[in-house]
């Protein structure tokens, strides 16, 4: 029965090889997806910086707890970015601009060249941030 599985698998192999040979628009979405996932590995080997990315325990468990860890900031940058492009998108309607389908697409919340890596942080928060709003946009980009 398991020999018989293991060319099944070959066989649903060869038929899906077959189909992303032939149709471009397979091509293109396997090759969307494979873009987005080295985006949040990119975020997230930025976030790890000071282990150079490298997973450093010995054991699985270990290993485990460091990437458990490693996703909880990740997903905050990625609910940050999520949260702000609405928030942009939302202002640029009002102002009558309009905004394809198309272009929100190809938006990505995995961004990170605004993140301080070093350095030091406030967690305190500003009252409008306590009281549920966002920040205000910046309207051009930060002085240097």
């Amino acid at each position: 029965m398991g020999h018989a599985l293991i060319e099944l698998g070959k066989l649903d192999c060869s038929t899906y090889l077959a189909s992303y040979y032939d149709d471009e628009l397979l091509r293109r979405r396997v090759n969307t997806q494979l873009n987005r996932q080295e985006s949040r590995h990119t975020l997230a080997r930025k976030i790890f910086h000071n282990q150079k990315g490298e997973l450093r325990q010995k054991y699985k468990e270990g290993q485990e707890d460091q990437l458990g860890a490693l996703s909880f900031p990740t997903n905050v940058c990625t609910l940050w970015n999520t949260a702000y492009t609405a928030c942009v998108l939302e202002e640029m309607r009002a102002e009558g601009k309009k905004i394809s389908a198309a272009d929100i697409a190809r938006l990505s919340p995995l961004g990170f060249e605004y993140l301080n890596m070093l350095g030091r942080y406030s967690f305190s928060l500003p009252e409008l941030v306590r009281g549920g709003q966002l920040r205000p946009l910046r309207t051009s980009p930060p002085a240097e």
